[in-house]
């Protein structure tokens, strides 16, 4: 219509003061000449016409820079130091936020803000060399007392950090000179530069760290904009960013929980993507639509029924070994997330070379089960309750739970919450005796080794497993004590290890860059483009 509407005001114009000065027999000649005139007109009007619509076509490519990405939970802020929500990551992670170091697609270590490092012959000092002109989002430069503020912080005795342990074999961080930063250790530590690529190791500006869980200032290739709380958080382009410009002017991550929802949003356009897709059991569906991209990759999400260890009657071994024994992986998988998912028998992703198979160590017995309950005083069983966060795979999984566990007596009262609820309540109040999560950071067996974590499991042997764990290097070494804190998680029944969680993402088949494999906790925007 704006090109009709634009013809029609060119044919209404006055004529050029050259036609009005024509003689008359050229203004007003022959019916040759009149054809003539018509002609030109109209092949004028018609090149009107096609430039406006190659203009259009241009403007709309040209266009073709913003990203629609449906996520399904909230997070709670925009802070990753001071959360363990992976909401949070799914946004900020190496968008908004960096560290000295980055975990890539396929989980090796890259340099972020560190250029370069040096380590020492004795692995326990880490020199690091920064890279120049960085500036964060509000204009302020980067230099090493940021970098020596963010670790501090993290390392504090009243830190907030929901990884405060990766810190913990940091002696000291020091300024050698205001671009180069010297980190030393307490001990060899075999993950310390990935343990610096976690979202949770972000380098943050002393003037704007408070305010970063409302409005978070970064050094990344994307500024935040604008979060409308329920619906969406917004992210543009930084002009100032000091690395490579990212294809994407802007990004807007829409809150999508329902997956009947995110259907819908795909289908209408409303959408562009959905890199951990909400329906399985529609990705059949994707799949034979040209308009779409379907993949299923790994994550590092151990989905578990996370078990209150301290709270009777959950503190018995026999118990926890009896719900091992009644829970079928299998079922759960299939029912709750139509077939994708593989099992596991520890928290340990299979993917990785020292994981172990332990998912025939409680082979499904509904007879031993009650057994074992019966032994632990609970011959008719017992009632309980199971708070089920948001995500599909714990909703849906927990009916499926509270099903298999009902046949060995055990009756779950099942409690829906909201995220913000969970971790509020399961997370830092341990306030619960069931739940189901899943445990998306990587490499986090070392977590059971805690004292404050909402397992409450104690066990020195496996401690001392993690111990030897932090401080080997060597690989075939370091591969051998993982297997072993598996085993020990494994016999301990500490929780319901169920399976690890399938990364399913459905995109628009033009749209290139998003991961298909999550190794940390991100949606990393820097190498996604549109394709025409």
């Amino acid at each position: 219509m704006a090109l009709e509407r634009r013809r029609d005001w060119l044919m209404t114009q006055p004529k050029s003061n050259n036609e009005k000065n024509e003689p008359a027999h050229r203004r007003h000649g022959n019916d040759r000449g009149k054809t003539m005139k018509k002609a030109t007109r109209r092949y004028l009007t018609a090149g009107m016409t096609a430039a406006w619509i190659c203009f259009a076509a241009t403007a709309a490519l040209a266009a073709r820079d913003h990203l629609n990405l449906g996520v399904v939970l909230e997070p709670p802020h925009l802070d990753p130091t001071a959360g363990a929500a992976a909401a949070i990551d799914e946004v900020v992670y190496a968008n908004v936020f960096e560290g000295l170091t980055r975990i890539d697609r396929n989980g090796a270590v890259q340099p972020a803000l560190a250029e370069s490092w040096e380590i020492s012959g004795d692995g326990r000092v880490y020199s690091f060399m920064l890279h120049r002109g960085v500036t964060f989002h509000d204009g302020s430069t980067l230099d090493s007392a940021d970098v020596v503020f963010s670790l501090e912080r993290a390392m504090a005795e009243d830190s907030v950090n929901a990884q405060k342990g990766l810190f913990e074999p940091i002696e000291n961080v020091a300024a050698a000179d205001a671009h180069s930063v010297v980190i030393t250790l307490k001990r060899p530590t075999g993950h310390f530069l990935f343990n610096l690529g976690w979202g949770d190791a972000v380098i943050v500006a002393p003037e704007t760290a408070d305010a970063n869980k409302s409005t978070p200032v970064g050094t990344g290739p994307f500024v935040f904009k604008r979060w409308v709380k329920g619906d969406r958080v917004e992210l543009q382009r930084f002009d100032g960013y000091w690395g490579a410009a990212p294809a994407l002017a802007s990004a807007t991550f829409k809150i999508i929980p329902d997956p009947a929802a995110a259907v819908a949003a795909l289908l209408a356009g409303d959408a562009d993507a959905f890199a951990n897709f909400p329906a399985p059991e529609n990705l059949v569906q994707f799949e034979a639509d040209p308009r779409f991209t379907v993949t299923v990759g790994s994550t590092e999400g151990e989905t578990i029924l996370s078990t209150n260890n301290a709270r009777p009657p959950f503190d018995d071994i026999r118990v926890r070994r009896a719900i091992a024994h009644s829970l079928d992986r299998k079922s759960i998988i299939d029912g709750a997330m139509f077939g994708y998912g593989t099992p596991i028998g520890s928290h340990f992703a299979p993917h990785h070379p020292a994981y172990v198979d332990l998912t025939g160590r409680y082979p499904r017995d509904l007879d031993k089960a009650r057994a074992l309950l019966a032994e632990a005083g609970h011959p008719g069983g017992f009632k309980a309750t199971l708070k089920l966060p948001p995500p599909t795979y714990a909703r849906r999984g927990g009916e499926i739970i509270a099903a298999q566990l009902a046949e060995v007596g055990i009756d779950l009262e099942i409690i829906p919450v909201e995220w913000a609820q969970w971790l509020d309540q399961a997370f830092k109040g341990d306030d619960y005796d069931l739940t189901i999560v899943s445990h998306t950071e990587p490499m986090d067996i070392g977590i059971y080794a805690r004292d404050d974590y909402y397992f409450n499991y104690k066990n020195p042997d496996f401690r001392a497993v993690i111990d030897e764990l932090t401080t080997a290097v060597d690989e075939s070494e370091r591969y051998r004590l993982m297997g072993e804190a598996q085993r020990l998680l494994a016999e301990d029944a500490v929780n319901g290890f169920i399976f690890q969680l399938a990364k399913t993402g459905v995109w628009n088949v033009k749209l290139r860059g998003l991961w298909a494999h999550s190794p940390v906790q991100a949606n990393d925007l820097t190498g996604v483009s549109w394709v025409e």
